[in-house]
């Protein structure tokens, strides 16, 4: 069987298990979900799967953003080893909040589209895709670059490529905005070695060329995927190989001061961190008060569910299978309280 076929018939599975997916919620049936956050209890210093069954179902789940109002939210999936990879979207609508669905920018079955990020003035969407881009003449699929939606009364306008010198011929990924504009990424540097760049926005909402972060926030063999906070007082790394990991990737926080002075990197714990390397997608909610996070942590453990499972047959692991607890990523979240408490450790010595 040749690649070509391969990857065909790859898709057509994929595509199937798309559609079982669906058919299951809707013969389940959309709850009827009111209040904030998709009307889930919220969390405390103990990290739980968000949304599960609607925003964490079982496929490999990742990246969310949220609007500054939170009425909008926004969450990839990927099927396969990311050879399909999409962004779903809900919304509040006349307070009740609508099935997740596939964003009408992010269809194209051809490309990947990952990473959502919206400013904290609401009025641009970054994500990053390797759709082609017109500016370049590319009419295939390419590296990974970030793109740029404004927001319009009917909704997002049509995505731009963010173009040179925030994007090159190489891959840009993870796109975090502050106030100010300043767009943090992540990219390789010349070494390649995967690292956090800052570009300052200019007055006229261009780019300046990007800027590897120094040391502190670079610390690692690998680091990637950065959220940084609004006022730019902290940022949430994903780090690769550092001796006080609980597994391959945790995540970690930087502080940065007024004089643009950074501390750490701080492992963020037990709470969030474990011996998986799959944990490396993190996000605050625009109010500051949940930590949202990629990991394979599941509502109930395997040991958990035994008695349930036993004896196997075909139904119980298909249920398994489209369940939370199945070892794919969810999108956890927990009291964002646990940032200032390191803080305050980090400062008290």
């Amino acid at each position: 069987m040749n690649a070509r076929r391969v990857i065909a018939v790859f898709f057509i599975i994929s595509m199937l298990f798309l559609y079982v997916i669906h058919q299951y919620h809707k013969a389940a049936g959309f709850p009827d979900l009111r209040g904030p956050y998709l009307g889930q209890q919220t969390p405390g210093d103990s990290a739980v799967v968000f949304a599960p069954d609607i925003v964490s179902t079982g496929m490999y789940t990742r990246d969310l953003a949220m609007t500054p109002d939170g009425k909008e939210i926004y969450f990839c999936v990927v099927v396969g080893n990311h050879e399909l990879a999409t962004i779903f979207q809900t919304r509040e609508v006349n307070g009740q909040w609508t099935e997740p669905e596939v964003a009408p920018f992010a269809t194209h079955p051809d490309y990947r589209y990952l990473e959502p990020a919206i400013s904290p003035d609401g009025q641009h969407f970054f994500f990053v895709s390797n759709q082609p881009n017109s500016r370049t003449g590319k009419t295939e699929a390419s590296d990974f670059d970030i793109w740029v939606m404004e927001r319009t009364s009917d909704g997002w306008g049509d995505p731009q490529n963010l173009g040179v010198p925030v994007n090159t011929d190489g891959d840009e990924f993870f796109p975090s905005v502050t106030r100010s504009g300043t767009l943090y990424l992540t990219r390789d540097d010349p070494s390649g070695k995967s690292a956090i760049f800052r570009s300052q926005q200019n007055a006229d909402g261009s780019y300046q060329m990007p800027g590897k972060l120094g040391p502190v926030v670079n610390h690692a063999t690998s680091q990637f995927n950065a959220f940084v906070a609004p006022n730019e007082s902290y940022l949430i790394v994903p780090m690769f190989g550092l001796a006080n990991s609980y597994g391959a990737t945790d995540y970690y926080i930087c502080f940065r001061d007024s004089l643009d002075n950074w501390t750490g990197p701080f492992n963020l714990g037990p709470s969030v961190n474990s011996r998986s390397g799959l944990e490396y997608s993190p996000y605050v909610s625009p109010d500051g008060d949940y930590f949202f996070f990629m990991s394979p942590k599941p509502t109930k453990t395997l040991s958990q569910k035994r008695g349930a499972l036993y004896p196997l047959t075909k139904e119980k692991i298909w249920k398994h299978f489209l369940s939370p607890d199945n070892g794919n990523p969810n999108i956890c979240w927990i009291s964002a309280k646990l940032l200032s408490r390191i803080k305050q450790e980090t400062e008290n010595h």
